[in-house]
């Protein structure tokens, strides 16, 4: 199964949120893993849940350089000789850059990848260069929104008109500000370079062109300042659907395959 190639886009994820997370997208015949924030021995279990091996996976795209998306790439990339796509941000921001094969993206260069074309794109967040994705087979388009404190008109641009999106709702604010981080993680992750509110989410979807969309997955999600019960609510409202249309990513066992 796992050498036949697919029509379309397809997307699973091994597990989203502050633990780790790591995202693999197909296109034909080949697949990336878009951050790598589990150990190795965990990637390569939860690859393996997904009817994968690591000798599957053509690259490993990494969005910045926070722990809980890249706590293994290096690893990942030496004892299973992959190539790492990241920005030179990111490079000079990690401490262990002993990558196997290594190539310096710019988050405003398209990039191709055997049947995947890439769309990096900037994002405020409170890290050194990062970065989201956009990945495409040349027709339908999966748009990745996580990790951003706010949303500026590009990456709306951006995400305009994509067949699938995942985006963040990693907190409820009225949870955020009674919740028991202390006050200055509280600002962090509330503030422009933090992680994107339900709210803002929900804003996002109103302005956007999702004309198109067939998936929406609520991404990123705190297990101490959300739930997902007000995440999908603040999406459904967005959308004017039923919360059962909607997927979560969850943190131990992220979702299974869907495609664009």
């Amino acid at each position: 199964m796992a050498g036949q190639p697919v029509r379309g886009i397809r997307f699973a994820s091994l597990g989203s949120g502050s633990r780790g997370n790591c995202l693999v997208v197909q296109a034909g015949r080949t697949r990336v893993m878009v951050d790598c924030g589990f150990s190795v021995a965990e990637t390569e279990r939860r690859l393996a849940r997904l009817g994968l091996a690591p000798e599957d996976i053509d690259a490993v795209l990494i969005t910045h350089e926070h722990s809980d998306h890249v706590g293994s790439a290096a690893a990942f990339s030496r004892r299973h000789r992959r190539q790492v796509w990241l920005t030179a941000g990111t490079y000079d921001a990690l401490r262990d850059t002993d990558f196997h094969a290594l190539r310096i993206i710019h988050a405003h260069e398209p990039l191709a990848l055997g049947d995947l074309a890439i769309d990096p794109y900037p994002v405020p967040h409170d890290a050194r260069e990062p970065c989201q994705f956009v990945l495409s087979d040349g027709d339908r388009r999966l748009g990745l929104l996580t990790d951003a404190g706010s949303v500026t008109p590009h990456m709306r641009r951006v995400l305009d008109g994509c067949h699938a999106l995942l985006l963040e709702c990693n907190h409820d604010v009225q949870m955020l500000a009674t919740g028991p981080y202390p006050e200055s993680l509280k600002r962090r992750v509330g503030g422009d370079y933090g992680h994107l509110a339900n709210t803002q989410a929900e804003a996002l979807l109103a302005e956007m062109d999702t004309s198109r969309l067939t998936h929406l997955v609520a991404m990123h999600l705190s297990e101490k300042n959300n739930t997902e019960a007000l995440a999908l609510e603040a999406l459904s409202r967005a959308l004017g659907c039923t919360p059962q249309w909607l997927d979560v990513a969850r943190q131990e066992e992220g979702f299974g395959w869907r495609d664009a």
